[in-house]
């Protein structure tokens, strides 16, 4: 069977750790991201990477449609969804929303949308993979000032949970990760203090890395784990035991 990865958010740092490990010869990639794709084209093109880039804004509503009636030409049988406006610590009083609804649309609609168009043809074909990117926020007691995101990320866990329930008859799975802080690219926008507080707080002394995180997504995504669906797994090197 073809395998035909569906990655959105594939510009990012866990996107592009991911590709590098699930790459092969029988695979195809279709790769969402909003904005600089270069990197990304580069890395496909020198590594023979099968791969065609859509270049979306999820949090237009619009462009979601868009893409969603592009895939209808595609029948993906693994589908990663990573996208997420970056966090922004702030207090509940001065909490923008607008900013939420805009981030509802990057990492809920969209996946909403998208799992509307491709899920039916996984159930149909009695096979699929579908992967969310969760946090260890919804595990324990959350970080102050972090309501919009958590918010965000618990109806994503809702999805994942409620898409696992109706489809596990199908052998469709579908499962989400809940790492701890990652050191990547998507922190640009929280304070150097919260990080390094995270990292000396932490049972390893150390925040996670991508290398960290992406290993036990690709078994989730794999024929091994086609037994394993309903499940947010901790990746926190300790710092929440279940």
């Amino acid at each position: 069977m073809e395998k035909i990865y569906l990655i959105t958010g594939a510009t990012s740092d866990v996107g592009f750790e991911l590709i590098n490990t699930l790459k092969s010869d029988d695979a195809k990639f279709l790769l969402q991201g909003f904005g600089d794709f270069e990197k990304l084209k580069t890395f496909c093109t020198d590594n023979g990477v099968n791969a065609e880039f859509f270049d979306v804004n999820l949090s237009d509503s619009e462009a979601t449609d868009n893409f969603v009636a592009q895939l209808g030409n595609y029948a993906p049988t693994h589908f990663v969804h990573l996208p997420a406006l970056r966090v922004i610590n702030t207090k509940f009083k001065s909490f923008d929303e607008e900013r939420f609804l805009m981030d509802m649309n990057v990492q809920v609609m969209s996946a909403v949308k998208i799992c509307k168009a491709i899920v039916p043809k996984m159930a149909k074909a009695k096979f699929g993979r579908i992967l969310f990117m969760a946090t260890s926020y919804v595990l324990a007691n959350p970080p102050k000032n972090t309501a919009a995101y958590l918010m965000a990320k618990n109806a994503v866990v809702a999805l994942m949970k409620s898409l696992a329930t109706d489809y596990a008859a199908n052998n469709v799975t579908v499962n989400s990760i809940s790492p701890s802080m990652i050191e990547t690219k998507f922190l640009a926008e929280t304070s150097h203090l919260i990080v390094e507080q995270a990292a000396a707080a932490h049972p390893m002394k150390r925040n996670a890395t991508v290398k960290d995180v992406v290993p036990a997504m690709a078994f989730l995504l794999s024929d091994d784990a086609g037994y394993i669906t309903g499940v947010n797994l901790p990746i926190t090197g300790g710092s929440i035991i279940e």
